[in-house]
């Protein structure tokens, strides 16, 4: 079980705080996304819940805690037929299945998609897709923003 939690609060934290924190918390339900409250020497302390494995858990003993300033962005893309590569561009990402091509940005959101005919090969080049398909006869450039 771990959690990545986000002050909501501008402080320094030690990095024993965890273990108070640790402490606070058991046997409470969390879920990722959720923002939760702990009371420290009678004042509310709150954190975001960037990050849970499992999404949603019960504190306890085996908990690992670690804090962050940063906000931690987690999107889980599913398709109907299997991926048979992914290629990293600079701003964007290509997923390729047996007979099309799908360009997506870092968060998810479609930029580009398009069926081929007996897709043979697809390659980035800078920030450009190159599909080579019937049967390796024709070469489509896709050039990116």
């Amino acid at each position: 079980m771990k959690l990545i939690l986000k002050p909501l609060f501008d402080a320094e934290l030690p990095s024993e705080f965890v273990d108070i924190l640790k402490a606070k918390l058991l046997g409470r339900e969390i879920k990722e996304g959720q923002e939760i409250e702990v009371e420290l020497l009678g004042k509310p302390l709150r954190f975001r819940v960037v990050y849970a494995e499992p999404k949603v858990l019960k504190a306890d003993k085996s908990l690992r805690i670690e804090l962050t300033g940063e906000e931690i962005s987690s999107v889980t893309l599913e398709f109907e037929k299997p991926v048979r590569e992914l290629i990293a561009l600079d701003k964007s990402f290509a997923v390729v299945f047996d007979d099309e091509v799908l360009i997506l940005n870092h968060k998810g959101h479609k930029i580009y998609n398009q069926k081929f005919e007996e897709l043979k090969d697809v390659m980035a080049i800078k920030n450009s897709i190159v599909v080579i398909h019937n049967g390796g006869k024709k070469l489509t450039l896709i050039a990116l923003p």
